[in-house]
This record gives C-alpha cells, sequence and structure tokens, in this order.
C-alpha cells in the first residue's frame, strides 16, 4: 500500500506508559482470519499498473495476490477480506468467492481510499480477536503459524513482523527492548537518526479490540498513525524478527519486481 511520505516523525515509549496495566487476553479459539490490503494503484510501476491492479502482477505465472492467498490458506486462514479502489474488477472477477482457492473471500471497494488501518475499521464487524494483515505487495513464504504463536505467547495487541533492509532511511523502523516488545517508531528517518535496519515487513497480527482506536471514514495508517498511538497509549506491541532463512520482498518498484521474478522462478520462497 502506498502514502505519501511525510516529515520524518519518531515516537518513543516511556517506561512510566509502558508499566501501565493493559491486559490483552486472547481467544483460545485458532485465527482464521486476514485483510488483504489491495487498494492502491501502484504509481511507482506504472505502466505495469494503469490497467492492473499491483496485486495482480504475475509472479511465476500466477498474480501476486494467488500466492497470498495459498499461502495463508496453508496456514489455516479460511476467511478474507480484501479491500479494493483501482481496478477492482480485475481481482473479483479472478478470485470469485475465493471457494476453488479453499478461502471465502469478502471485499471492500474504498472511494476515496483509506488507508491501511481504515481500511481494517472500516471491515471492523468482519473481525473478532486475532486477525492477520498483509500488504497486498508483499511475497513471502514466512512461517506464519510461527508468528500467530508467537503473538499470543506475548499476549500482544499488535505484532509486526520485522526484517533488516538495505536502506532504513526508505522505511519504518522499530525499535525494540530485550523482550521483544516495541519502543520506538521512526518513519523514513534522514541518514543522521537512523537507529536500526530493522523494518516493518506488511505482515502483521492484530487483535480487533485495537480497531477501536481508528477513527471511521477516515485515511489513516497503521505505520504513520495507528502504532504511534497505540505505543503511547501503552499498549503492549511487539516486534517479530523473521529468520533469516524466510523469503520476503516488497515488489512495489520495477527492480524489486523483476528481482521477485527472477528469485521465485528458481525456487527461492516456493
Amino acid at each position: 500500500m502506498e502514502r505519501k511520505s511525510n516529515p520524518s516523525s519518531i515516537v518513543h515509549s516511556p517506561s512510566s506508559i509502558l508499566r501501565r496495566p493493559f491486559s490483552i487476553v486472547h481467544s483460545p479459539s485458532s485465527v482464521t482470519r486476514a485483510l488483504i490490503l489491495a487498494a492502491g494503484e501502484g504509481t511507482r510501476l506504472r505502466p505495469l499498473t494503469l490497467d492492473c491492479p499491483k496485486p495482480m502482477l504475475p509472479v511465476a505465472g500466477q498474480p501476486l495476490l494467488e500466492h497470498t492467498i495459498r499461502w495463508l490458506s496453508a496456514h489455516g486462514i479460511r476467511e478474507i477480506a480484501i479491500n479494493l479502489h483501482h481496478q477492482p474488477e480485475a481481482i473479483t472477477d479472478y478470485f470469485g468467492d475465493g471457494r476453488r482457492f479453499g478461502v471465502h473471500i469478502t471485499y471492500s471497494l474504498e472511494d476515496p481510499i483509506l488507508g491501511t488501518a481504515g481500511a481494517a475499521k472500516r471491515l471492523e464487524h468482519f473481525f473478532t480477536g486475532d486477525f492477520v494483515v498483509v500488504y497486498g505487495d508483499v511475497l513471502t513464504n514466512l512461517d506464519l503459524t510461527a508468528l500467530i504463536g508467537f503473538h499470543r505467547r506475548q499476549l500482544a495487541a499488535v505484532t509486526v513482523a520485522l526484517y533488516r533492509v538495505e536502506n532504513p532511511s526508505a522505511c519504518g523502523l522499530v525499535g525494540l527492548d530485550g523482550d521483544g516488545r516495541i519502543i520506538r517508531f521512526v518513519e523514513k528517518p534522514p541518514p543522521e537518526e537512523v537507529f536500526t535496519d530493522m523494518a516493518n515487513t506488511g505482515v502483521l497480527v492484530v487483535e480487533s479490540l485495537v480497531l477501536a482506536h481508528i477513527p471511521p471514514d477516515t485515511f489513516y495508517d497503521f505505520g504513520h498513525d495507528l502504532l504511534p498511538d497505540l505505543l503511547a497509549k501503552g499498549m503492549p506491541l511487539y516486534g517479530y524478527p523473521i529468520p533469516d532463512t524466510t523469503y520476503l520482498i516488497d515488489i512495489g518498484t520495477p527492480e524489486k519486481y523483476q528481482q521477485a521474478q527472477l528469485e521465485w522462478a528458481e525456487g527461492q520462497g516456493s
């Protein structure tokens, strides 16, 4: 999902706030629902995305979105919501109700676009308990079951899968304490403010109660808005550095898209 960059913002979680008694109790039932964010226009990949939503670009002969849905299904996700905006028929015509992929799909058409967290807020009625959020330009073979297990053991409100990036100034960076709890955010910092190379992968596990902190019918972003707000309120947010053996790439630029095509065809992520 794309958003115009803002001046770099830093959010810290003071130790006094971290000690506030927030209690997250997860349902014993398994996590079976997910949100795929697919509404962006993919401007950095034009002209490829002029008539095709970015998640429908082919990777190894299948739309990226099909890889994502099959990956989610393999980890027990059965109900998937997809937000739509740009060329929505390309997605709905291809996937239908999701039955042939072993899932049930609910679509949420946005006009205007609502941002990553705003999309989740619009689907608040769809989510109960924990659910997975996946940015629509992410291609991965991440062990989602392990990520969900970590989230639940930590009694987290939100868990963000993290990976190391080559250009930290282009990403939202996350600082962790020794237990993996998030204590700092820096959104796209200038080089002199870079303190880590750990960044948001675009895969999160979210407790649905946090959706109450998102204003309705408003453009609202996980990285720019919701997560810093929850951090300032002392909510238990955790980071999960993915193993080095995990394949994960954001195909949002021509260079990364070409890289994904080559690597997936070679079997690096499949």
